[in-house]
């Protein structure tokens, strides 16, 4: 079978991975056989990790302020401490783009365009940065947003960074409830917000959720307002944002060095029981992570330019942000993607001569059968996607507009590292459905239940070795309980990731979705128990069960099951339980089918069974599951196999 895209020889040549290959063989030993070979090169990545990550922090020229004792200090997955001794600070990178280069562009659904330079994006950084540090914030501290896609927030973030401060943030589509669950973890002393955002033609006024966002923030003592939508607000003692850079001033801008395993941000993950979870990342992973992600796989470099389709609530987020180390220019879009038509993302890819372009499958599924013209994007070279698997037909589609030497690289990693499991890069072919191979630095097998590695064969995804952008811990967990329950419980010692995986005899993978109970909608993961939170008060509900399924034209089916109390009412109550989701969490956790059951299955100790009912939906055998083993309520498993066997 031949691939459906291929490198030529040129590009292959001119990209920056092949010219790091070329820098190992002269100055780390690297056999000149792994040139132009990506899986030797992975190879010898996995296998040499401290010449590897050597190697990229000296290739991209990281700038430390203290120079670490070593790359590595131990190989235990959980407690390899990565550049022990280094201090350096993520938001120093800033000084890698040009004065005059755009650094930010942003963009919004109605046409308006905005952009800014390194220069004024680093004046502004700093200006930040000394209002906050005048306003009480030091090293450690918390600076939180409730914010829209927007330049304020990338600004806020550097600051914050800057100063050795912990950022973290939520879109402003999510509840100031939904917001507070999770910013309210971090006991922040500054609160950044905006007013609204503007969304599918419509306005959304979210003064009324700032000031109980504000209220629910007992620990906040300094709010900055960011006028998003018009200059009203009703948060009391804020500050326009225009009113605290002036306060900040002009300066020199000069991050705090801290250590490599600093906590640079928290990002929230959702899960099936109690609050979201807190994923906390160093700045020194996030450094050589995206370095590597974003400079190698994705061959982004200084000028260039680099759209994903990303909203705050996503790690895709962050990742773009990151663009900004390596000197290219980032785009923000605010607003819907498909609005008011399927071709708006590609009139901003070609308006901007955008080079790299993340989307999700259903993005590309949907603009592919929309039947539009698109604008011609002469500048773009690569398109990646990533949120949930990604069908043969998205590639087909593209191929059919952009012609044959137009690669999708389809990624999968997430929120946990921050970066990439699994991708494409320049110099390696894509076949259909199919995603390349394993990063670079990432030691990836797929395992049976008992352990093997096992190839060609659906298995769970394992990293063996550890990673410099795994968490840094999970905010809140003290011992360490939590992180090691998180990932290291299934598989003592190694890294379970959550995904069922097939690594076939040539080296690529493929995704299947998730082996665990968590929703992964457009890659947004989504808190089941924010869900049952806002369906289990409600008076015609019994009880309920949510669970997500990985389709296989690349969409993602949610449905929610209910069992209904004798105040169901057929006409009202699926509408009351659309509203009280969407009123508690976000439109995101809008389940998209409500569905009658008679009873939802629970294990003996009355945990639900996300994970067997989600198994059952994808066709499993009852019995072959174990799961009957487990429970008082054989018939409610019974029930859903039944629905599965009838075609719901």
């Amino acid at each position: 079978m031949r691939p459906q895209w291929a490198p030529n020889k040129a590009d292959t040549e001119a990209s920056r991975l092949m010219d790091f290959t070329r820098w190992l063989v002269a100055n780390r030993g690297l056999s000149i056989s792994a040139r132009g070979d990506y899986h030797a090169l992975q190879e010898w990545s996995v296998d040499h990790l401290e010449e590897f990550w050597g190697a990229v922090v000296e290739y991209f020229e990281v700038t430390f302020a203290s120079e670490p004792a070593a790359v590595i200090h131990g190989e235990t997955m959980h407690r390899a401490e990565w550049f022990p001794g280094a201090t350096l600070n993520y938001a120093d990178r800033l000084n890698y783009g040009e004065d005059a280069a755009a650094a930010v562009i942003v963009e919004t659904e109605a046409g308006r365009v905005t952009s800014h330079t390194y220069r004024e994006l680093r004046s502004d950084v700093g200006a930040l940065a000394r209002y906050l540090r005048g306003a009480g914030v030091e090293k450690g501290d918390r600076v939180v947003g409730y914010l829209p896609n927007c330049y304020e927030g990338v600004v806020s973030l550097f600051a914050a960074a800057s100063l050795g401060a912990v950022w973290s943030q939520a879109g402003m589509d999510y509840s100031a409830v939904a917001a507070a669950n999770r910013l309210g973890q971090l006991e922040a002393k500054v609160l950044i917000v905006g007013t609204g955002y503007a969304f599918r033609g419509k306005v959304f006024d979210r003064n009324a959720e700032c000031a109980q966002l504000r209220s629910r923030l007992a620990s906040v003592e300094h709010t900055i307002v960011v006028p998003t939508l018009g200059t009203n607000y009703e948060v009391l003692d804020a500050v326009e944002w225009g009113d605290a850079l002036a306060a900040g001033g002009a300066g020199d801008f000069v991050p705090v060095p801290v250590a490599f395993d600093h906590p640079l941000w928290v990002l929230f993950t959702s899960g099936t029981t109690g609050k979201p979870k807190g994923i906390v990342h160093g700045h020194g992973g996030v450094v050589v992570e995206q370095l590597k992600s974003l400079g190698l796989h994705f061959d982004l470099g200084p000028g260039e330019v680099f759209f994903w389709y990303t909203t705050p609530n996503w790690v895709m987020w962050n990742i773009q942000v990151s663009g900004l180390l390596l000197g290219a220019t980032i785009v923000l879009y605010v607003g819907d993607p498909l609005y008011p038509d399927t071709a708006r993302l590609w009139e901003v890819v070609d308006r901007h001569r955008v080079r790299l372009f993340g989307t999700s499958p259903a993005h590309l599924l949907a603009t592919g059968g929309g039947g539009l013209e698109l604008p011609r994007c002469g500048a773009l070279r690569q398109i990646a996607s990533t949120g949930s698997p990604l069908p043969s037909e998205a590639n087909e589609w593209v191929r059919s507009q952009f012609g044959p030497r137009m690669p999708v690289f389809s990624t999968s990693g997430g929120t946990d590292i921050v970066g990439a499991f699994v991708c494409g890069n320049p110099i390696t072919p894509v076949w259909d459905g199919e995603i390349s191979a394993p990063a670079l630095g990432v030691a990836l097998e797929a395992w049976s239940e008992g352990g093997e590695s096992i190839t060609d064969t659906e298995g769970e995804m394992i990293i063996t070795r550890p990673m410099p952008s795994m968490p840094v811990q999970l905010w809140g967990d003290d011992t360490g309980s939590r992180y090691l329950e998180t990932y290291y419980s299934a598989f003592p010692g190694v890294w379970r990731q959550g995904d069922w995986i097939t690594v076939t005899s040539r080296g690529t993978v493929i995704i299947h979705g998730r082996s665990d109970a968590t929703l992964n909608r457009r890659g947004i993961r989504i808190g089941s128990a924010e869900i049952y939170e806002a369906v289990d008060v409600l008076p015609d509900v019994r009880d309920s069960i949510v669970v997500g399924i990985d389709l296989p034209d690349g969409g993602y089916w949610m449905p929610l099951f209910v069992v209904p109390s004798e105040q169901w009412d057929a006409a009202r109550s699926p509408g009351s339980i659309v509203r009280a989701i969407g009123a508690h969490a976000s439109k995101h956790y809008v389940p998209d089918d409500v569905i009658v059951a008679p009873a939802v299955p629970r294990t003996r100790t009355g945990k639900r069974m996300e994970v067997p009912v989600k198994r059952l939906l994808l066709g499993a055998d009852l019995e072959a599951l174990g799961a009957l083993e487990v429970t008082d309520q054989p018939d409610a498993l019974r029930w859903f196999a039944r629905f599965r066997e009838d075609g719901g």
